[in-house]
């Protein structure tokens, strides 16, 4: 089979996963592939059992029988040695295995429990291991081999501006309506229905709306509308390419060379990746992929030593490691080809694969109840463990013709493994998830940058439309960066980018802005204190904002009463603005004062208190409010288009004595006058009273317990049919007596033109 053609169809994720190990194989070639994973040779082999010595002949023979053709005592064997082993007893399944590789040639789906103990043990011993000063020096060793500069000044400096796909540098980053930055090549390699974030699972908003239409467009019969591109993040690439020039660089040629590959120029995509390696000597993605390109090219001394480089880079790793251990087993090496297996499985135990290849890994040791401990124990040189658990009592002689003959069959087994490695794809592109482990690793640890002031402008991270530093960046499907609340105050007007005047009319229907992550720890690292006195000046904005009694905002529209609903529709680009603002500092409240054709506005007002707001995909809004406190404007004024106006609260006056005894049969009497005439009108008239307006609030004990007055008397000054200008003096009067009078005189009025 040709290995390029292959490739394409056996694709190794980037990192580990729960379940992220895809083996994509045609129908047409699925059976020979998976015979190649599995290590069971499925035809006769004439060459090995005519060449070899005759106990090589009977053990293959053997080896053909499948593990379903057993005696009934060794299936008792297997299952006691699966249970011994699953029950982590390792020496004791070692023994039971051994005895029952006496009595038939052991086959790799026989040893899954074994190796998956083998891997546990590796685990543990893992995260038992102490650092030693060999693992404190793998960055110094990988450094002067590949003449790389101090870690603080190479990798650590822009490790945090890595893709989470590839876990290689950005190249041509794309940041997701969901605010994480993935390279271009990542996103668009994955098909179109997967493409999620990697970190928290978000589908594009762009290709949700797209996938809608091609549905119906199926549906129609009609042909799919293409997907919509992928736009990079025009700041951050820019930036990028200017404070990291060579990581930059290599990650183009690193993409570069994937692209060769895949047109099987390997020799040519080796060129860029030596390149690459050169630009970036501490980036491990480069030495596992190049270690793939060297075994294509059948140099597996050199893709062991990439392999190796990448792992000490990267501890935790799947990549590199699976790799080293295909480099391993191809050299021969089985024990340390095992090691490197099972350690693959410990880090992603559903791999599949990796447990496949543990397996049969397995099958070629010796046949000694002490051959998994090297492996099990984590020992760093396997090949120099002593393998001598084997009976004393056994032949000499053949003892020697079988691993005469187990050297012949390694051979061969060998050789169909480095035909079967070769056949691994090089892409690291593809989507894939990263293992938890492996993410708390990456985020555990975060790293020092070490920028010089000098090659860092502060105006590179400035805001287009308010020409001051980004805060709380906001990335567009165009790929431009604003201020949060700057692109807000701009699609109020019009839903269109700033400065491309492409649609967004997407994102003002979601009216879902995530914070560009990267963006805000770039700033947060580099310009700490520019951006401590943006966030300073953004928090005396919505201090000043929050008052209400200096800079209210107002409302110029209509009548409103304390007590009462006031539904408003908002259209105008000023007033979404209004509303915004009054939602984002907590206070949720504005004035409403009716217009005036020589002030502006009136004298005196009412503050509503906004309880909902449904908003509609164009921008409009309808905000359910109700009204609070009246005041009297002492000032008016301007902010961002809308009005403003200093305000002082007035309240009733309180009486005692007799006045208020006075007072409590004047409430009690209007209060009858009122419920009468509401239950004289007409059913119709009633029922849109009721559904704008709600119920009659009822009668209060105290009239005066409210410093506003009763609720029932603003209710009826509501639904009067008074125009606004005659309602407007009630709002204004400090005497409950007076309202009271007021409201019965226009009560008479009203009955007397009835009859």
């Amino acid at each position: 089979m040709d290995p390029f053609r292959a490739g394409q169809m056996l694709s190794l994720p980037t990192e580990p996963s729960c379940n992220n190990f895809e083996l994509e194989e045609p129908v047409e070639l699925a059976e020979p592939v998976a015979s190649a994973a599995g290590g069971i040779d499925t035809g006769p082999q004439l060459e090995s059992a005519t060449a070899g010595p005759a106990p090589l002949s009977t053990r293959e023979l053997e080896s053909e029988q499948s593990p379903r053709s057993s005696t009934p005592e060794c299936k008792v064997l297997l299952t006691q040695a699966d249970a011994l082993a699953s029950g982590g007893r390792l020496r004791e399944a070692l023994e039971v295995y051994r005895q029952l590789s006496e009595r038939q040639q052991l086959v790799a789906e026989q040893l899954e429990q074994l190796v998956r103990c083998l891997a546990d043990n590796v685990r543990q011993g893992k995260e038992a291991a102490p650092t030693t000063p060999e693992d404190a020096g793998c960055q110094a060793a990988v450094r002067e081999e590949a003449g790389a500069a101090p870690v603080s000044e190479a990798t650590e400096m822009w490790d945090g501006f890595k893709c989470r796909k590839c876990h290689g540098f950005l190249s041509d980053p794309v940041s997701l309506s969901c605010g994480h930055t993935f390279c271009k090549l990542c996103l668009e390699r994955g098909r179109a229905a997967d493409r999620r974030c990697a970190l928290c699972g978000v589908k594009l908003s762009a290709l949700l709306v797209t996938a809608g239409r091609a549905r119906g467009a199926r549906r129609a019969g009609q042909q799919a509308p293409p997907l919509p591109p992928l736009r990079v993040n025009v700041v951050l690439s820019g930036l990028l390419g200017k404070l990291f020039p060579g990581p930059a660089r290599a990650s183009q040629l690193r993409h570069e060379g994937n692209r060769l590959y895949r047109e099987r120029q390997v020799e040519a995509a080796l060129l860029k990746y030596n390149e690459a390696v050169r630009l970036a000597p501490n980036d491990h993605l480069l030495y596992s992929n190049r270690s793939q390109i060297y075994f294509t090219l059948e140099s597996h001394e050199d893709a062991l030593h990439d392999a190796e480089i990448a792992c000490r880079l990267r501890p935790m790793g799947f990549k590199a490691h699976f790799r080293k251990a295909q480099a391993l087993a191809t050299l021969g090496k089985v024990e340390e080809a095992l090691r490197e297996f099972l350690y693959c499985v410990s880090l992603d135990g559903k791999n599949k694969l990796a447990c496949t290849e543990a397996q049969r890994e397995s099958t070629e040791l010796p046949h000694c109840s002490q051959q998994g401990e090297p492996a099990a124990t984590g020992d760093s040189n396997p090949s120099e463990t002593k393998v001598d658990g084997c009976p004393d009592s056994v032949n000499p002689q053949a003892r020697e013709e079988e691993q005469e003959g187990a050297a012949m069959k390694t051979g061969k087994r060998q050789e169909k493994k480095r035909k079967h490695c070769q056949t691994e794809a090089l892409d690291l592109e593809a989507p894939t998830k990263t293992s938890k482990q492996d993410v708390s690793t990456d985020q555990g640890s975060k790293p020092d940058f070490n920028i010089q002031p000098a090659s860092f402008d502060a105006s590179d991270l400035e805001c287009s439309l308010c020409m001051r530093l980004f805060y709380e960046p906001v990335t567009t499907p165009c790929g431009h960066t604003f201020c949060l609340k700057c692109l807000e105050r701009c699609l109020d007007h019009n839903a269109k980018c700033p400065l491309c005047k492409d649609g967004l009319s997407q994102c003002l229907a979601s009216r879902k802005y995530s914070k560009n992550v990267i963006m805000e720890e770039l700033i947060a690292k580099f310009l700490p204190e520019e951006l401590k006195e943006r966030r300073r000046l953004y928090e005396e904005e919505m201090e000043e904002l929050s008052n209400l009694n200096k800079n209210v905002p107002i409302f110029v529209c209509t009548m409103a009463y304390p007590t009462v609903p006031c539904p408003l529709h908002i259209f105008e680009p000023c007033y979404r603005l209004m509303i915004r603002r009054c939602i984002e500092t907590g206070t949720r409240q504005f004035g409403m004062c009716l217009g005036d054709p020589v002030k502006g506005f009136a004298e005196y007002g009412c503050l509503l208190e906004i309880r909902n707001v449904q908003f509609f995909a164009d921008g409009r809004s309808v905000v359910d409010s109700i009204g609070k406190r009246r005041f009297k404007v002492l000032h008016q004024g301007q902010r961002d288009g809308y009005n403003t106006a200093d305000i002082e609260y007035i309240e009733d006056q309180k009486v005692q004595g007799e006045d208020c005894a006075e007072l409590m049969g004047l409430h009690n009497c209007v209060y009858e006058q009122a419920s009468s005439w509401f239950h004289s009108l007409k059913s119709s008239m009633k029922n849109r009273i009721l559904n704008h307006f709600g119920p009659m609030p009822e009668k209060d004990a105290d009239p005066q317990m409210n410093p506003n007055g009763p609720a029932w008397c603003w209710w009826t000054l509501a639904v009067l049919p008074l125009e606004s200008r005659a309602q407007l003096p009630f709002l204004a009067m400090r005497s409950l007596k007076d309202r009271l009078n007021g409201i019965r005189r226009v009560l008479a009025f009203i009955s007397r033109n009835q009859n």
